[in-house]
């Protein structure tokens, strides 16, 4: 009895040089994607704007700007939460931009370790 290779299975080496190839360009554009993202900025607000935050694509911030109406010194607490607010959403549009332009050039496909 004779086994049988499915049609879209054959191809050996040449099959598998293209995928190859394949990886590389999505390599290269993960990299380059990845260098844009870094040289980004994303900001976010909090407290209706009075707390402001800029950060890099690399999640570090380049600006934190705090209007004087939202500093009471009775009231260190608040200040303190709306900076916490404004960098956590900050980081999360980060994550979210980088995850949705990955999914774009894998196709959905999560490559651990990649981003």
């Amino acid at each position: 009895m004779k086994a049988r290779v499915p049609k879209n299975m054959g191809g050996g080496a040449q099959n598998m040089n293209s995928m190859i190839k394949q990886a590389q360009k999505m390599q290269e554009q993960i990299t380059e994607l990845q260098s844009d993202i870094e040289e980004r900025e994303f900001s976010a607000t909090s407290g209706g704007g009075a707390v402001e935050v800029v950060l890099t694509g690399k999640k570090t911030i380049k600006s934190l700007t705090i209007k004087p109406e939202a500093v009471d010194p009775e009231d260190v607490e608040m200040l303190q939460d709306l900076i916490i607010s404004a960098v956590n959403e900050a980081v999360n549009n980060v994550e979210e931009i980088t995850e949705s332009e990955m999914g774009k050039i894998t196709g959905g496909v999560s490559l651990p370790g990649m981003f």
